[in-house]
């Protein structure tokens, strides 16, 4: 076990690996105004500085996400924190409006940039827990203007359900009881799906190989071209063998491996390298897959 120290230790190496990257960059240079300092403010060339020019600072943030990727160094320290904060189950600590939402801020931000961006009129997620993140897209969608959002799990308490439809944008929400991969829910989920509707699945259920492929291979057709396909926990593979508590998954049989399987299946989906690349501490390393035909 890791003790708070190697945690505190792994985290201030993760910040000032991040803060000196930082600091020397020729771009972070530019937008602390070194190429553009003009004599007086009113010489400011605003359109030149990517700090107020959108389209510069979008393709600098690409720019910088894929350099990222690339970083061996800064890869691995957030994989040590990763696993060493899991022991305190660092991903349950965190809610949304007030529902506990069992996600890292990072890939909660992540899936608000694609509900935003893909902009889904029907997101079905199995595996529904305590409900965050059904809550999570419903309120996104709300926003929007547009859309439905489907839980399904084979667990479903009356107290949760009560929690989950409180909210005022509730009647977005539908909620299934019964086995995500059982003949009769995926009856129900497709009278759910309209003709004009555009699909985006999150599978979150049970992480064993065998029920993440028969998920995928039941719910990734739904999927519709240019939205997404979200395969939570493909991070197992990459941890110690299910540190602190013994699940029926772990490294060589888990989410990822189902995933790899079903991709050597199917031609429709390619893993967004640029969601890959800037998300450090997730959950769903290479799940994050665009459907493209």
């Amino acid at each position: 076990m890791r003790g708070e120290a190697e945690i505190l230790r792994y985290t201030l190496q993760f910040n000032v690996y991040i803060w000196f990257n930082w600091r020397h960059s020729r771009t972070r240079a530019n937008l602390c105004f070194a190429r553009f300092l003009p004599a007086t403010f009113s010489q400011f060339d605003f359109e030149a500085c990517p700090m107020f020019n959108r389209n510069a600072f979008e393709r600098d943030k690409r720019r910088q996400a894929a350099a990222q990727g690339q970083d061996a160094q800064l890869k691995s320290l957030a994989h040590d924190l990763n696993v060493a904060s899991y022991q305190y189950d660092y991903g349950y600590q965190w809610t949304w409006l007030g529902m506990p939402i069992i996600q890292l801020p990072p890939d909660i931000l992540a899936v608000q940039e694609i509900l935003w961006e893909a902009r889904p009129t029907l997101v079905i997620e199995t595996g529904v827990a305590w409900g965050g993140s059904i809550v999570f897209y419903a309120s996104i969608l709300q926003l929007i203007g547009e859309g439905r959002v489907v839980g399904i799990d084979s667990v479903l308490p009356d107290e949760n359900r009560r929690e989950i439809l409180k909210y005022p944008f509730s009647h977005r929400i539908t909620l299934l009881n019964g086995s995500s991969i059982a003949d009769e829910t995926l009856a129900a989920v497709r009278d759910l799906v309209r003709p004009d509707d555009r699909v985006m699945v999150m599978l979150d259920s049970n992480h064993t190989h065998d029920h993440v492929l028969a998920e995928l291979r039941r719910y990734a057709p739904l999927v519709s071209k240019d939205q997404y396909l979200v395969v939570s926990d493909t991070c197992v593979e990459y941890f110690p063998d299910q540190v602190p508590r013994k699940r029926p998954w772990g490294p060589g049989a888990n989410p990822l491996t189902a995933l790899r399987a079903y991709l050597a299946e199917t031609d429709r989906f390619a893993v967004d390298e640029h969601i890959d690349n800037k998300l450090l501490l997730t959950y769903t390393p290479h799940g994050y897959l665009r459907c493209v035909k």
